[in-house]
């Protein structure tokens, strides 16, 4: 047995100082899961290897004295390339595979490879240094020993895969790096152990052992380092191709120098430059790959947005790019339908943005659900839709007013309904989108909840919108508006009591504007807020002039629905009521039964802030909308104005008596709330509306809307030269007189209507007004 040398001793020792390395890298591994445990396993399991095969290879060399014998010697040693060389591959493995080496296999993959490229030109530049005619290293060249190229293909690996990993792996990538490092020393200790073994250098022994020791210590190192919580974040920016354009201007760099030399090319110089070939053909290949990979990705991700690009991401429908991509690929006959949803804003100032996107996707699933095979449903934005459909201008009709009906129903949102109507314009023919928007504003400047097929004039009709618009902007200020006054007469006497405020536009070119024409107008310019308040400016003022001379009326004032939504808008009405001191009953504010549909509970709220104010709300145009009995019951209201319709509805229909007057004449009665009838236009009308006990009314029959100095000219030929006559007493009806129906009080804001019989001692036969005129009477305006 050979007596061992004290650097043998020495390096043995330094090999047993790495098991603590190994064992804390054991250890970290089963405290991981997934990837980390994958690559701390991998690590622990090389630096095992590593160090078992140099231990066996150093002690065998210790107790037999092989390193005498070089044919044993170079077996041993070749043993031990090929035991370190496991080790060594294994310590590889797991540093690519650590978290945030690579962002994934494909990834590992590349990085292998391009640490490939640049290991085997460090390979070959130092082929070329040891290698004929340049032997650097001299007689020291280690040719005689072949077991260390194993080991120093792996040495130049390590150092190829540190450089890559250097310049790809993720941030922090310092971690990642000293791992590398780390394994490229136990690469480095492997070779020189071999090296020592096969030529029986004990220095190379000893230093082979501190290397080893020194690798696993600094792997163990920064694996512990890099456990510690920290931030990782990926570089997805590649550093660019120096790792491969550097390596092969060193190759052929040395190779010029070689041949230059007079050098010749041997298996070992053939192995490193084939090596480089095939690292960059297979690095190219997986370029190439991913370049195609990142094409169809980029060519989904294309196709995705551009899809979300002609998307509405509301309601799913087509946006405004979506119908006219429809538009420019259509073949046959198309029709257009034009959509708007009418008040809508309504819908967002009283109950929010939410409800209405709400709303606005019901909508969008409404026509999603009438659509035909081939249709095309487009929102262009707001309330705004469209339907592009096969076929020709008369079917785009039907289906128009099929969708009208549909658009129609109620939308229940929030536990409570919504009324909508919409408006929809038809074009077949030109410039459909151009045709069919025009259509549109036509049906909605005709009153909306309608269908109206594109004509040739309606560019003109729209012009001349446009320029009432510009103009009525500065109506105010050049004094082109003015109010007119009908006369609101008690019945069956037809004395006036009240007026009613309309507006009128007189301009010096266009002349006199109707009022159906420029009111829709001024509420889509946005300017009926500010009409609003300059007509009831104006109203007050009169009546308080009226007062002072001594005339008892009252008047009311059309109430826009855009300015009930104003939050200020019964402090507004307070301030003006202030400033002409007119008593608050006797302004009457009206508000059209179309703005209940909006939003009932919004309504009550406002509706119960003007009360507030001491005004009376009067409910116009009832019996043409959406009214119930139950809103009836609702609503603060005061006075019930029939609409005309109604009180035409006999001529037009039965030529009788007409019922629904009577209808809505007692329900009014019995709610507690005065009935006026609107639109009398004929004594026949005027009889039929007395008869059904309706004490006030208005229409052309008693006058049409007359300047204030007209309609007091008239109040004054009425007013009586004296005091007012007394009652005239009780007579006693016959008894074949019909029963009569009497507003009883019970209490205060109680009342209660009873039939009366002639036998009644309470029965007056009553021909006269029941002084209607007096509206500071509860009893006379319906409020307790």
């Amino acid at each position: 047995m050979h007596s061992p040398s004290g650097m043998d001793l020495a390096g043995l020792v330094g090999l047993l100082v790495a098991v603590p390395a190994v064992a804390y890298l054991a250890r970290s591994g089963h405290r991981h899961t997934g990837a980390a445990r994958r690559a701390h396993l991998l690590l622990a399991a090389g630096g095992a290897l590593v160090t078992a095969a140099a231990l066996a290879g150093l002690v065998t060399a210790l107790i037999t004295g092989h390193q005498h014998t070089p044919g044993h010697a170079q077996a041993l040693a070749t043993a031990v390339a090929a035991g370190t060389a496991i080790g060594v591959v294994a310590l590889l493995a797991g540093t690519v595979a650590l978290p945030g080496a690579a962002r994934g296999p494909a990834a590992a993959v590349r990085h292998v490879l391009d640490g490939l490229v640049i290991a085997a030109a460090i390979w070959f530049v130092g082929w070329v240094l040891i290698s004929r005619p340049t032997r650097i290293l001299g007689d020291a060249t280690p040719y005689r020993c072949p077991a260390i190229v194993v080991p120093a293909v792996l040495v130049v690996l390590s150092l190829g895969l540190t450089a890559v990993l250097a310049l790809h792996a993720h941030r922090p990538r310092r971690h990642t790096v000293r791992v590398s490092a780390g394994v490229g020393l136990v690469a480095v200790a492997a070779n020189v152990l071999a090296a020592g073994i096969c030529r029986g250098n004990d220095g190379f022994t000893l230093a082979s052992g501190l290397l080893l020791t020194a690798g696993l210590t600094v792997v163990a190192w920064a694996v512990r380092a890099a456990d510690r919580p920290v931030q990782v974040t990926g570089d997805v920016l590649e550093r660019g191709g120096a790792y491969a354009v550097l390596p092969m201007l060193a190759l052929l760099s040395a190779l010029g120098h070689h041949l230059a030399m007079g050098g010749t090319l041997d298996a070992a110089g053939y192995f490193g430059a084939a090596v480089v070939g095939l690292a960059l053909v297979a690095r190219q290949y997986l370029a190439l790959d991913d370049v195609r990979r990142y094409t169809l990705r980029l060519r989904q991700s294309e196709a995705h947005f551009r899809e979300l690009a002609h998307t509405d991401p509301l309601t799913g429908l087509a946006n405004r790019r979506g119908l006219q991509r429809a538009l420019r690929s259509s073949t046959g006959a198309a029709a257009l339908i034009g959509i708007d949803m009418d008040g809508f804003k309504t819908v967002n100032d009283m109950r929010g943005h939410d409800v209405g996107d709400a709303v606005l996707a019901e909508v969008g699933a409404r026509l999603r659900r009438n659509l035909l095979a081939g249709d095309v449903a487009a929102r262009l934005g707001g309330d705004e839709f469209a339907v592009l459909m096969r076929g020709d201008a008369d079917e785009a009709v039907l289906a128009a007013h099929r969708l009208l009906a549909v658009l129609g129903e109620p939308y229940e949102v929030d536990g409570g309904s919504i009324f909508l109507s919409a408006s929809l314009g038809v074009a077949a023919t030109g410039e459909l989108l151009h045709d069919a928007d025009l259509a549109l504003r036509y049906a909605k400047q005709r009153g909306k909840n309608r269908v109206e097929r594109y004509q040739a004039g309606y560019d003109e009709v729209l012009r001349r919108r446009g320029t009432l618009t510009g103009e009525l902007r500065h109506a105010i200020d050049r004094g082109q508006l003015s109010l007119v006054f009908q006369p609101v007469v008690a019945l069956p006497s037809m004395r006036p009591v009240g007026a009613e405020a309309l507006l009128r536009w007189t301009h010096p070119d266009l002349g006199r504007v109707p009022p159906v024409e420029f009111i829709p107008v001024a509420e889509e310019a946005g300017l009926i807020n500010r009409i609003g308040a300059w007509v009831l400016e104006e109203a007050c003022k009169q009546l308080a002039e009226w007062r002072a001379k001594g005339h008892d009326v009252w008047l009311s004032v059309n109430l826009s629905p855009k300015e009930l939504h104003n939050s200020d808008y019964a402090a507004q009405v307070a301030d003006v009521l202030a400033e002409y001191g007119v008593p608050p009953q006797r302004l009457v504010l009206e508000v059209t039964e179309h703005a209940v549909a909006t939003d009932m509970e919004e309504l009550v709220r406002r509706l119960a802030e003007l009360r507030k104010t001491g005004v009376r709300i009067a409910l116009d145009d009832f019996g043409a909308g959406y009214s119930s009995l139950g809103q009836l019951r609702t609503l603060p209201v005061d006075i019930l104005k029939i609409d005309h319709a109604l009180v035409a509805e006999p001529e037009s229909r039965t030529g009788t008596a007409a019922p629904l007057v009577d209808v809505v004449v007692r329900l009014g009665h019995r709610l507690g709330l005065e009935v006026l009838a609107e639109g009398i236009g004929t004594k026949d009308q005027r009889k039929i509306v007395e008869e059904a006990g309706c004490r006030l009314g208005q229409g052309s029959l008693f006058g049409w809307g007359v300047p204030a100095e007209h309609f007091e000219s008239r109040l004054r030929t009425l007013r009586p030269a004296g005091p007012r006559p007394l009652p005239t007493p009780r007579a006693t009806p016959p008894n074949d007189a019909p029963a009569r129906s009497q507003v009883v009080r019970l209490g205060p804001g109680m009342r209660q209507v009873r039939a009366l019989l002639p036998s009644d001692p309470d029965f007056v036969t009553t021909r006269g007004d029941q002084n209607v005129g007096s509206v500071d009477s509860g009893r006379e305006m319906g409020q307790g």
